[in-house]
C-alpha cells in the first residue's frame, strides 16, 4: 500500500515518501516521509487495520535524505504516546542509528515529562531500535524476508532498495535511485515493482547542472522502460514522480513508449 507517493516539492495531495507491505498480520513499511502516520490512520480507518499507529513497528528506511526521513520523528513518537509499548524496529543504512540519537535527544524533554505523566517507559531501546544494515537479508520473520541490495543515488553514499519476500507474493521498492541494473536483478520477475520516475521529455528542457543532477541521482521514464524490460514484474508502479509540468498521462506514455507490460502511476492511499 502507497502511503506518501510525492517528491520534496511540497504538493498537499501527495505526502511523503512511504509505503507499506502487509504480511501475515503486519505492516512493514518502507521510508517515512512527511505524513506518515497521518497517512497510515487514514490507511486504518479505510479497513487496513495492520496501519493503526500502534501497530507500526517495522520500517525500512532506503536512504537519509531529508524527503525521505522528515517523519522519523512522527513515526518514533506520535504511536508510543498514543499507546505503542513494542518498541519500532527500524533497519536502514549507515546513519540510521546515529539518526535515532538525535532524534531522542531532540525530544528527550517531551518523553521524560510523558514518562512522568504516564507511568509508562517511553525512553531509549523501549521506545525503538535502529539497525544499520549492509546489502544482503537484513530482516526475517514468520511472515517476510527482507533483502537490501545497494543503488546508486548520485553523492548520496549507501541508499537501498529493498526485496520483500512472503509465502504468496515479492515486492520489489526502488528506492531513489539513479539509472543502473540493480533493481532489474532483485526483482527478476518479481509480482509488483515499486520504481521512482522523472519524465525524460521534460529534463530535456532543463539548464545542463540540474539535468546532470537528475541523470545521476534518479530514473528517467526511458530508462526505467529498459529497466522493467530486464525486470518483467507483473505489475509497475510509479512513485516519486517528477512531472515538472507534464501531466500524469504523458508521464505514462513516456514509459509505456517502451515498456508493454501493466505499468500504473500510484497515489496516496493506493493498494495492491
Amino acid at each position: 500500500m502507497l502511503l506518501g507517493t510525492g517528491t520534496p516539492v511540497p504538493d498537499p495531495d501527495r505526502s511523503g515518501p512511504s509505503l507499506a507491505v502487509v504480511a501475515g498480520g503486519q505492516a512493514y513499511l518502507v521510508d517515512f516521509g512527511p505524513g506518515v502516520v497521518r497517512r497510515a490512520q487514514a490507511a486504518f480507518l479505510a479497513g487496513v487495520k495492520e496501519l493503526e499507529a500502534t501497530r507500526l513497528t517495522r520500517a525500512f528506511v532506503t536512504h537519509l535524505h531529508s524527503d525521505h526521513t522528515a517523519g522519523y520523528p512522527d513515526l518514533v513518537l506520535t504511536p508510543a504516546t498514543v499507546g505503542r509499548r513494542a518498541p519500532l524496529e527500524v533497519y536502514g543504512p549507515l546513519g540510521i542509528e546515529l539518526m535515532t540519537s538525535h532524534v531522542l535527544a531532540a525530544w528527550a524533554r517531551d518523553l521524560a515529562a510523558r514518562e512522568r505523566a504516564s507511568g509508562e517507559l517511553l525512553r531509549g531501546s523501549d521506545l525503538v531500535a535502529a539497525h544499520d544494515v549492509q546489502p544482503g537479508v537484513v530482516y526475517r520473520d514468520a511472515n517476510v524476508t527482507v533483502k537490501a541490495f545497494a543503488v546508486g543515488h548520485g553523492a548520496c553514499p549507501n541508499a537501498y532498495g529493498y526485496r520483500f519476500e512472503a509465502a504468496d507474493r515479492t515486492v520489489v521498492v526502488s528506492g531513489d535511485t539513479g539509472p543502473g541494473d540493480a533493481v532489474a536483478t532483485a526483482c527478476s520477475g518479481c509480482d509488483v515493482l515499486v520504481h521512482e520516475v522523472y519524465s525524460a521529455a521534460r529534463l530535456a528542457l532543463g539548464p545542463p547542472g540540474w539535468r546532470a543532477y537528475h541523470e545521476s541521482s534518479h530514473t528517467s521514464t526511458v530508462e526505467l522502460a529498459r529497466t522493467a524490460r530486464a525486470a518483467r514484474p507483473k505489475l509497475l508502479v510509479l512513485t516519486h514522480a517528477l512531472l515538472w509540468g507534464a501531466t500524469e498521462e504523458e508521464l505514462l506514455a513516456e514509459v509505456r513508449a517502451g515498456y508493454d507490460g501493466k505499468v500504473v502511476l500510484g497515489n496516496d492511499l493506493d493498494v495492491w
